[in-house]
């Protein structure tokens, strides 16, 4: 039986900003995927983006130097 873990996932205000995430995530190597929004959270898109929580730290400065725009950050325990 697969067990939850706690989970950092990022929130978007738009697709087009989750969108240009995945992009860019992917080109640099980040580690971590988009997912439908977890019902927990209430935000302006459908999508979110998931990853482990140690990479926290490294999200800020990715999310920053990237200038992408982003929403809210929460720790959930997900699958």
């Amino acid at each position: 039986m697969r067990k939850k873990t706690k989970q950092l996932v990022i929130t978007f205000s738009t697709t087009t900003a989750a969108m240009a995430m995945e992009k860019r995530a992917q080109e640099m190597g980040i580690f971590g995927r988009l997912i439908p929004l977890p019902s927990e959270i209430s935000a302006g898109c459908g999508l979110s983006w998931k990853t482990k929580l140690e990479e926290k730290e490294k999200m800020l400065v990715f999310l920053e130097e990237e200038k992408l725009k982003w929403e809210a950050m929460y720790e959930l325990e997900l699958y």
